[in-house]
C-alpha cells in the first residue's frame, strides 16, 4: 500500500463504507484520527495512524476481498448503521465488515451488491461506469399510451436531465424499467411526475447479473467471473447466469 493514504480511501478499503459516504461521515464528525477529529482530505499513514469510526477503530481486513449479491427486502435501510434504529441491509449478510454498492430506498427491494472491496465500489458508482439496471415496477392503476409515452421521453428531475429510460409493459399495471444511472428514488419521482403510483419495486438485474430465484433476504457470492463482468475484465462469461 502507498503512503500517505487518503483518509476517505483508507475507510473504504477497511470495508467501513464507500468513499462518498466517508466524506459524509468526515464532514459529520463520525472519524477521528489519532483521538483528534479527521478533515476532509486528510492523509493518514495506516502504519502508524489510529483511526476510529464512530469510536470504533479502524483496520484493513487481512482476509480476501467479499463480493456478494443480496435479495434486499423491503422495510431494509442500505446502510451499515442507521441513526434511527432502523435494520440496516448489512444484518442481513454475516461474517466481514461489507457495505452497500449503491442504494435500495427502504421501500423497494431486489438485487444489491456488497462489498468491503472500496475500488470495486468506486468503480461501480462511478458516472462512467454504464451498466444497465433493470427493475420490475407495480403501479395502482393502468398507465396509459400517453404515460408511457411521456416515461419514455426525456425527463427532468430537480434541474438534472436523465439519461434515457427503456420503458417496456408487462402487464396491465407492471412495467420493466432499464435505468442507466440512478438518481434518489428516480422511478418513483418519475412515476410520479407523469401521474402513476408506484405500489412496488424489484431490481431484478443489474446488467448481466440476474436476481434469479435467490428468496427475499438471502445472499450469495459473485463468481469470480461476475467480479469480472463488473469491472469490465475479459474473464466476463459469455452469457448470463441462470434467472
Amino acid at each position: 500500500m502507498d503512503k500517505p493514504l487518503r483518509l476517505q480511501k483508507y475507510l473504504s478499503d477497511c470495508g467501513v463504507c464507500s468513499r462518498r459516504a466517508a466524506e459524509a461521515a468526515i464532514l459529520a464528525g463520525q472519524v477521528s484520527v489519532n483521538g483528534g477529529p479527521a478533515g476532509l482530505g486528510m492523509q493518514i499513514d495506516p502504519e502508524l495512524d489510529r483511526v476510529e469510526y464512530c469510536g470504533r477503530p479502524v483496520r484493513l481486513s487481512a482476509g480476501p476481498k467479499r463480493y456478494v449479491m443480496l435479495n434486499k427486502p423491503r422495510g431494509i435501510v442500505c446502510t451499515a448503521r442507521d441513526e434511527k434504529g432502523r435494520r440496516p441491509v448489512t444484518d442481513l449478510v454475516p461474517g466481514s465488515r461489507l457495505y452497500p454498492v449503491g442504494r435500495l430506498d427502504m421501500d423497494s427491494e431486489g438485487l444489491l451488491l456488497l462489498t468491503d472491496d472500496g475500488d470495486f465500489a468506486n468503480r461501480l458508482t462511478h458516472p462512467r461506469h454504464d451498466i444497465p439496471k433493470i427493475y420490475r415496477v407495480w403501479l395502482a392503476e393502468a398507465p396509459t399510451a400517453a404515460q408511457l409515452a411521456a416515461l419514455s421521453a426525456p425527463m427532468t428531475l430537480d434541474g438534472y436531465r436523465l439519461q434515457p429510460v427503456t420503458v417496456r409493459p408487462r402487464g396491465a399495471q407492471e412495467l420493466e424499467m432499464t435505468l442507466h444511472e440512478g438518481r434518489n428514488r428516480q422511478i418513483r419521482r418519475m412515476c410520479d411526475a407523469v401521474g402513476l403510483r408506484v405500489t412496488r419495486l424489484r431490481r431484478v438485474a443489474i446488467g448481466r447479473l440476474r436476481l434469479g430465484d435467490l428468496p427475499s433476504g438471502h445472499w450469495r457470492n459473485l463468481t469470480r467471473q461476475e467480479v469480472a463482468y463488473l469491472l469490465g475484465e475479459p474473464a466476463a462469461p459469455d452469457r448470463p447466469p441462470k434467472s
